[in-house]
């Protein structure tokens, strides 16, 4: 099977290639003459992008993967660049493991609780993909259990590794942009029906399909489904897993995650009051379940302000996080999770950024940034040291609380609030 070669703004790649070499300082200990020893589970497709990274990473050494397709098994063994690094096929082998220290889960979503809570009983420090898990409830049992163990853990949303979003969040308390009272953020992608998003084989934007035959062959399908809903194999629910609600949340577990965590690592208000969400699938039409279509907004009412996302799978056009206030604008220039610098324009008529004699009254130098360590870098200094990530359960919490919001208001076709005392989405 082909791969594209193509790396996706997903990844952390991007942003962490140049960071791979860079000084000692950036993580805040020498790199290593003990490296921690990772096991992954999962080299699926985003965690096939996790495993190459720390098979590159002086902080960290490979030593075990895990997972219940073959294909992807030995490509993560390849991509750790360990050849002494251990196979697995069940992940509870993995964590009974002694020399693993730590684990990246990135198994699909419906995984993540179970996974999770068995790494804390194993004593591993975990760095877990997002969306974190698919109800509160089994967000409070995660953030219980870690607070319990003192778990190191990382949930991974790559945008905190930025310095660009502490420097904006300071800015708009400093009032650069007025009160701060309308936020957009959205995500976008224009596919067509044949090379449809979430429809891929193993990697982003990989259309070439393996034999079915071949994968069932290779592939230990109950261990796949795990706790979701036993049924026959069904080879768009493996590979389209995001495309039905029983493994994930779709556009809510997937984008506005990352987009929210953007605004939350800028401006750090925590969990929305509201939230009202609509979707529907408004051009795939192709047996999936999750929307490609994602409308949600919320309002964080102690501050005064909105905040609107826009989920397309049917155009090209970006919608970077913009931070709307009554006399300027702070807007990104990128995605939430690659936004690196920004740019404050005064009021104006819509687009008026677009227009080039209009000139910005402030523009971030991502170059004169001080150094941050990669988030990864950032999980595995803190294994060493003991100290909480900056993506750590609390955090994590937030993200989890939020997306769901708009998975519950989608599904109740109403307005839910936040209730801090019960916690729980009403």
């Amino acid at each position: 099977m082909k791969h594209a070669s193509q790396i996706s703004r997903r990844t952390m790649l991007a942003a962490g290639a140049a960071m791979l070499t860079a000084p000692a300082i950036m993580t805040g200990a020498e790199p290593t003459k003990d490296p921690v020893r990772i096991g992954h589970i999962g080299t699926g497709t985003r965690g096939w992008d996790l495993v190459k990274y720390t098979g590159e990473c002086k902080e960290a050494k490979v030593v075990a993967v895990c997972d219940v397709y073959k294909p992807h098994l030995e490509r993560g063994i390849e991509a750790g660049r360990n050849e002494k690094a251990k196979r697995y096929k069940d992940y509870r082998d993995l964590l009974a493991d002694p020399k693993v220290e730590a684990v990246v889960i990135a198994a699909p979503d419906h995984w993540h609780e179970k996974m999770v809570l068995d790494a804390i009983d194993a004593g591993k420090a975990i760095y877990c993909e997002k969306g974190w898990t698919m109800s509160v409830e089994a967000a409070k049992r995660m953030r219980e259990a870690i607070k319990k163990n003192k778990t190191v853990f990382q949930l991974g949303h790559q945008g905190r590794q930025y310095p660009s979003t502490a420097e904006a969040g300071k800015r708009i308390r400093e009032d650069a942009i007025g009160p701060l009272t309308m936020i957009h953020v959205g995500r976008y992608f224009n596919g067509t029906k044949e090379r449809a998003p979430w429809r891929w084989y193993g990697y982003y934007s990989c259309y070439d399909r393996p034999d079915p035959k071949e994968v069932i062959n290779n592939l230990d399908w109950a261990a796949w489904l795990g706790p979701a809903p036993s049924i026959d194999f069904n080879e768009q629910h493996f590979w389209h897993w995001r495309c039905y609600w029983p493994y994930g949340s779709g556009q809510a577990g997937d984008l506005l995650s990352h987009e929210m965590d953007h605004v939350q690592t800028v401006l750090g208000w925590g969990i929305p009051d509201t939230c009202m969400c609509s979707g529907w699938n408004a051009y795939f039409q192709d047996g999936r379940e999750t929307p490609d279509t994602w409308l949600a907004a919320y309002t964080f009412e102690k501050q005064n302000c909105s905040l609107t996302f826009e989920g397309c799978m049917n155009s090209d056009r970006q919608q970077p996080p913009e931070y709307i206030g009554k006399n300027g604008r702070l807007i990104f220039n990128a995605i939430g999770q690659d936004a690196n610098t920004f740019l404050i324009y005064p009021d104006g008529p819509a687009f008026a950024h677009m227009d080039k004699k209009i000139k910005p009254t402030y523009t971030y130098d991502a170059t004169k940034a001080p150094a941050w360590p990669t988030h990864m870098q950032d999980f595995l200094r803190c294994v060493r040291t003991k100290e909480r990530p900056k993506c750590h359960e609390d955090e994590a919490f937030i993200e989890v609380v939020t997306y769901l919001m708009s998975v519950a208001s989608y599904h109740a076709k109403r307005q839910v609030r936040w209730d801090p005392e019960k916690e729980e989405i009403v």
